[in-house]
C-alpha cells in the first residue's frame, strides 16, 4: 500500500504533460472568417446547379496569415449571401501559420463557426515539438485547437 501511494503522484506527475497537450494554444493565431480567401490552384470547375467551385492540382488557400494546401478542395458558397461558407480539402492537406505547421489527409474549413478539423493521421508541429492524433479541430477566432484520438506527443526539452 505504501509503494502505491509513492506511486501515485509521480504516475500523475508524467501524464501531466500528455493531458495538457490534447488543448493547444496556436501561438496566439487568430484568423478572420470575413478576411479575403485567396485561392491558387492547376484547374476549376465550376457547378451552377449545386453551388459548388471545385480546384484541383496543387491547391493554396490564403486568409490573413494561415495557409491550406491540398491537392483538391471544394468550395461551398452560402444560399443567401454568396459568401464561401466552407472549404473541404482532400488529398493531402497542408495547415501552416507562422509558428505552426499540421498536415492531415483532409480538412473542412467552415468560415460560417470560425473552425478548421483537419482528420486522417493529423501530425502537428510546433517548433521542436510534435503531436499526432486522428483528428484536430481548431478554433480560429479563439486560437486553440483539441486533438483527439490516440493522441501522441514529443515534447522538446529547453535544457539548461
Amino acid at each position: 500500500m505504501t509503494l502505491i501511494r509513492l506511486l501515485a503522484p509521480l504516475l500523475l506527475l508524467l501524464a501531466a504533460p500528455v493531458l495538457a497537450q490534447t488543448d493547444i494554444a496556436l501561438g496566439g493565431l487568430t484568423a478572420d472568417p470575413t478576411a479575403p480567401v485567396e485561392v491558387t490552384a492547376d484547374a476549376l470547375s465550376v457547378d451552377q446547379t449545386t453551388r459548388e467551385a471545385v480546384f484541383s492540382g496543387n491547391v493554396v488557400i490564403g486568409q490573413g496569415d494561415m495557409r491550406i494546401a491540398a491537392a483538391r478542395v471544394a468550395v461551398s458558397y452560402d444560399e443567401a449571401t454568396g459568401d464561401i461558407a466552407r472549404l473541404v480539402a482532400s488529398g493531402g492537406v497542408t495547415f501552416v501559420t507562422a509558428t505552426e505547421q499540421a498536415e492531415a489527409a483532409e480538412a473542412v474549413y467552415d468560415l460560417t463557426s470560425g473552425t478548421l478539423t483537419l482528420s486522417g493521421d493529423v501530425l502537428l508541429t510546433q517548433g521542436a515539438s510534435a503531436l499526432s492524433a486522428d483528428r484536430m479541430v481548431v478554433d480560429l477566432t479563439a486560437g486553440t485547437a483539441r486533438m483527439e484520438g490516440r493522441v501522441r506527443t514529443v515534447f522538446a526539452q529547453a535544457g539548461p
